[in-house]
């Protein structure tokens, strides 16, 4: 596959390499993540100015009508400055989802809000028990009136929930959990009543909570897409996400080999600098081929993240989740082995990317889900093809 990146785009990586390097280090990222909201606002605002918000929302919406590479570039950058701000719940998952889904109305409101970093969006649909299963839901939307629906569920593990201004909440119209058909999606207004939510930090630095609806009247004009029907959509969305995760590993592995490098080259045993010892440089050698072989995952994961076929964008996203998850369990263990005890303390920023890839690879499934997932698509397409 021939894989280059056009000249805008090298652009935006050069941006956020600098922005990256002047005003997210690491000892500035320390200090975010202790703020009330887990995240700096002033940043939030500093991200529309650059016009990363906007980056895949149409230009018809006020945003520059991008794509999953733009996005890859954004989420590899952002996975070497280990960014907590929640771009992958606001614009990545939410504003997807209204671009899917979403009536010309609920996309003219929303999505140049999003685009203006004005309103924060989250994403609340994985529920206990469903294990990375998309069409496992079982929170209730029930018929309130000819014009009204009274949503009733909990949600867990919703990114950046505490501080979203508003829900898109997924719940059945019809069927039960595992059903296919009748999953719904609806925009609730994070303050409604009925609405209770617990907010917390995660072990990555990051931020979620959990949800619970009583009986939460929503209108119809909330309803995002067709009754019923929301599944295909999420799935596209999801694997669009599962993309962006890719390539903020890819950022955090990159990382950890320059980390790394640098520390070998510095610390000394036997009066040496441990880099001359052979077998560390066989590690740090495996460790960077584990790198540039996500990395080139990471790019088809972006390529086939937009294909018509389902089937072939979930073997692609499926191949990539898996062998990136794979990689980032190696060299994030190389990492904090090489720098010994010490790579384990809160004080080491190898730390915090080693946290950051064991989440990346939870979210949206682990390496082993997405094998198995793989495996039964293939063997699904070998009967199809024999």
């Amino acid at each position: 596959m021939d894989f280059q990146f056009t000249e805008e785009q090298k652009q935006l990586r050069d941006v956020l390499d600098r922005f990256i390097a002047k005003e997210y280090g690491f000892e500035t990222r320390r200090q975010i993540v202790k703020e009330p909201l887990g995240f700096r606002r002033a940043t939030w605002e500093k991200f529309a100015e650059l016009g990363l918000l906007g980056l895949t929302i149409p230009e018809a919406h006020g945003g520059f009508g991008g794509g999953a590479v733009d996005t890859l570039l954004v989420m590899e950058a952002f996975g070497r400055g280990l960014v907590v701000e929640p771009y992958l719940s606001s614009v990545v998952l939410s504003g997807g989802l209204l671009r899917e889904l979403g009536n010309e109305a609920q996309k003219s409101e929303l999505l140049p809000a999003i685009a203006a970093g004005q309103k924060l969006f989250a994403f609340a649909h994985y529920e206990q028990g469903s294990r990375y299963e998309l069409e496992h839901v079982s929170a209730r939307a029930a018929r309130k009136g000819p014009a009204q629906y009274a949503l009733t569920g909990k949600k867990t593990v919703v990114l950046h929930g505490g501080s979203a201004d508003r829900f898109i909440v997924s719940a059945r119209t019809s069927g039960e959990a595992g059903d296919a058909e009748g999953i719904s999606l609806f925009l609730v207004d994070a303050r409604a009543p009925g609405v209770s939510l617990r907010d917390y930090p995660t072990q990555d630095g990051q931020r979620a909570a959990e949800v619970a609806l009583d009986a939460v009247t929503v209108a119809d004009e909330a309803r995002l897409g067709e009754e019923g029907r929301a599944l295909p959509g999420i799935e596209r969305v999801v694997d669009f996400a599962i993309a962006a995760l890719c390539a903020e590993a890819v950022g955090c592995m990159g990382a950890l080999n320059a980390q790394t490098l640098e520390y070998v080259k510095t610390r000394k045993q036997f009066g040496v600098p441990i880099g001359k010892f052979q077998v560390l440089q066989h590690r740090m050698a495996d460790m960077f081929i584990h790198t540039e072989q996500a990395r080139s995952m990471s790019y088809l994961a972006a390529v086939k993240v937009h294909a018509s076929d389902p089937a072939e964008r979930r073997r692609a996203l499926s191949a990539a989740k898996a062998l990136v998850g794979q990689s980032s369990r190696f060299v994030g263990q190389q990492a904090i082995q090489l720098h010994g005890g010490m790579g384990v303390t809160d004080e080491l920023e190898v730390s915090h990317h080693f946290k950051r890839l064991t989440a990346i690879n939870l979210t949206f499934g682990d390496a082993e889900h997405h094998l198995a997932r793989f495996s039964d698509q293939m063997e699904r397409r070998g009967r199809v093809d024999g």
